[in-house]
């Protein structure tokens, strides 16, 4: 198998506060990442794709359909947006950086597993959230 990589970069504004809690208990667990008027980072995403080469074109998948794909599910939909507010795939989600991995996981899956007939597979969406702080969803990894 071959793994390929396309990395993305975005902006955006994100809250981490629980609503089920007390304001109390979201600025102690949260901190200054639960400011009420927001922050923001400089993402970026690495995703993931895994499969052998196509035999006419040596491409586990083409890196400009993987590229479209994630300005499509992700980037126009998050660059310079308050992730707790106007993305509708985040609806009901705490944006930790390891609920963002998961989310875009399975909004890219479909699209990605079906841009080639040799059957690619995503294998994994890794999201930097500042120079000391990633996250990454392998969902077919066992601990």
């Amino acid at each position: 198998m071959v793994y390929v990589t396309r990395k993305a970069h975005f902006n955006a504004s994100h809250r981490l506060h629980n609503p089920n809690k007390s304001d109390e208990w979201n600025q102690r667990v949260f901190g200054k990442c639960n400011n009420p008027n927001w922050h923001g980072h400089n993402y970026i995403i690495e995703v993931t794709v895994v499969g052998e080469p196509h035999p006419e074109t040596g491409y586990v998948i083409d890196l400009g359909k993987l590229k479209s794909i994630i300005k499509e599910k992700v980037i126009d939909l998050c660059d310079h947006k308050n992730l707790n507010l106007e993305v509708s795939f985040l609806d009901g989600i705490i944006p930790s950086t390891e609920n963002l991995c998961k989310a875009f996981f399975y909004e890219l899956k479909d699209e990605i597993e079906h841009a080639s007939d040799n059957n690619p597979k995503l294998y994994s969406v890794r999201l930097q959230e500042t120079e000391r702080n990633s996250a990454e969803y392998c969902p077919y990894l066992s601990v």
